[in-house]
C-alpha cells in the first residue's frame, strides 16, 4: 500500500529542530518534540510494539511488584523480523531527529526497545544511564522515547538536568532487582549510582501525547514511575542513535543488548555493520 508524504510527515524537523531546541538538548540533555511524528507513525509504532507483545523475543522481561499489580513488559532487538520497526528506522523523521540535535553528518542505528507498563503497574523504572549498558563510547549519542499513548505528567520520563555533563558513568542496574550488573573486569571508571542524591538536582518532565516525543543523551541519567492509570497502558518505542564520534569500547560487565542480539559477528563487531540511517544532505 502506497502512503503520501502527507500521511507521513506532518511538518518538517527543521521547523520543530531550531537551534534553541539544538541548543537545549546539547546543554540540558534532554528535551521534548511535540507533534514530531504524524498520526501515520504513530499507528505504524502501535502495529509494531503489538507484534511484540504477542510474540516476544527471548530478551523479554515481564516485571511486576506482586500478584495484583500490572505487568511492566520490555523486550529488544526485535526490528528486523518486526516490519513496522524496519519502516520506523528507515523511513520516519527519528533518523534525522538524532542528527540534528547530537550535531551529526551521519547517524546509525543501534537498537529498539518496547517499554510497556499496563494499568496498574506499580514497578518503576530505576534512575540509570543508557550508556554504560552498551559497548559504545562517543558523545554524539541519543535516545528517542516515543509513546503510542497519552502519558500524563505523573507516569512519564523523568530525567536529570545537565546529569550528561558530569564526566561520571555509572554501573548499569538491574530493571528487576535494582542492583548494580555484576562486575567481571576492571571498574574503576565507574560508580554505584545514588538514588538518594539523585533527588538533589533539577527534573525535566513531561506530560506527553502521541506524536511527540522526549530525545535525551544517553548519559543523562533517567527514571519512571509506574502506570498510575487504571484503565490506559503505556506503551513506549525506545530508539538508541549513534553519531559521528562514536566507536565501540568493552565494558568490564555482560553489555546489553548482548552483542550476539545486535552483531552477526559478536566476537569481532563492527559499527559499519550497524544501518546507516541518515547522512548529511538526505
Amino acid at each position: 500500500m502506497q502512503h503520501n508524504f502527507v500521511e507521513m510527515f506532518t511538518s518538517t524537523t527543521t521547523s520543530i529542530l531550531t537551534e534553541e531546541t539544538i541548543h537545549k538538548f546539547q546543554n540540558e540533555g534532554a528535551v521534548v518534540l511535540r507533534g514530531i511524528f504524524s498520526p501515520y507513525w504513530i499507528q505504524t509504532v502501535q502495529k509494531g510494539i503489538k507484534k511484540n507483545l504477542q510474540n516476544p523475543s527471548k530478551y523479554a522481561q515481564w516485571l511486576k511488584t506482586s500478584e495484583s499489580s500490572g505487568v511492566y513488559f520490555n523486550d529488544y532487538c526485535n526490528w528486523k523480523r518486526i516490519s513496522e520497526f524496519t519502516e520506523y528506522i528507515e523511513k520516519s523523521p527519528a533518523a534525522e531527529i538524532a542528527a540534528r540535535l547530537t550535531q551529526s553528518k551521519e547517524v546509525r542505528f543501534f537498537h529498539e526497545h518496547v517499554l510497556e507498563k499496563s494499568p496498574g503497574t506499580e514497578k518503576q523504572t530505576p534512575w540509570h544511564q543508557d550508556q554504560p549498558y552498551y559497548p559504545i563510547n562517543g558523545s554524539q549519542v541519543c535516545s528517542i522515547w516515543m509513546p503510542v499513548d497519552s502519558i500524563p505528567f505523573e507516569s512519564s520520563l523523568q530525567l536529570i538536568s545537565g546529569s550528561h555533563k558530569w564526566n561520571r558513568w555509572f554501573k548499569p542496574r538491574m530493571f528487576a532487582t535494582l542492583e548494580d550488573y555484576d562486575v567481571t573486569g576492571e571498574s574503576q571508571n565507574y560508580e554505584s549510582l545514588n538514588v538518594d542524591e539523585m533527588s538533589k538536582y533539577p527534573v525535566l518532565q513531561w506530560a506527553v501525547e502521541p506524536g511527540d516525543c522526549v530525545v535525551f543523551h544517553m548519559l543523562t541519567v533517567h527514571g519512571a514511575a509506574g502506570n498510575t492509570s487504571m484503565s490506559n497502558h503505556r506503551r513506549v518505542l525506545a530508539t538508541r542513535w549513534l553519531g559521528d564520534d562514536v566507536y565501540l569500547n568493552n565494558r568490564p560487565w555482560q553489555v546489553s543488548p548482548p552483542l550476539e542480539a545486535v552483531f552477526s559477528e559478536p566476537s569481532n563487531p563492527s559499527l559499519e555493520e550497524l544501518p546507516l540511517a541518515w547522512t548529511e544532505g538526505d
